[in-house]
């Protein structure tokens, strides 16, 4: 499965396209670790590089690489995967999911 297509990347942000809104900027797009609780919501993107919420061992607002996300590769050859379910929400609402 392709993590981006070019529709999203249309609707995205480029980076800092968000940075005032806080907790009320929206996330586009969401990634997560199919063997773990890692889960990457993306607000804004430009040139491979994302802005977000990440939510790992802490959540925490940060930048992580498209190249990143593609070269992880878990148990048995897992991948990272999109969620073809999500719609874009608030980072607020996201902290609940």
């Amino acid at each position: 499965m392709k993590l981006l297509t070019k529709e999203i990347t249309e609707k995205m942000p480029k980076l800092y396209g968000q940075g005032d809104k806080g907790d009320d900027a929206i996330a586009f797009v969401k990634f997560f670790c199919p063997w773990n609780s890692w889960t990457w919501y993306a607000t804004e993107y430009e040139d491979g590089t994302f802005f977000g919420l990440v939510k790992g061992s802490e959540a925490e607002l940060g930048y992580f690489t498209l190249g990143e996300l593609q070269g992880v590769t878990g148990p048995m050859g897992l991948k990272i995967e999109r969620d073809l379910y999500f719609k874009p929400c608030k980072l607020s609402e996201c902290e609940t999911k």
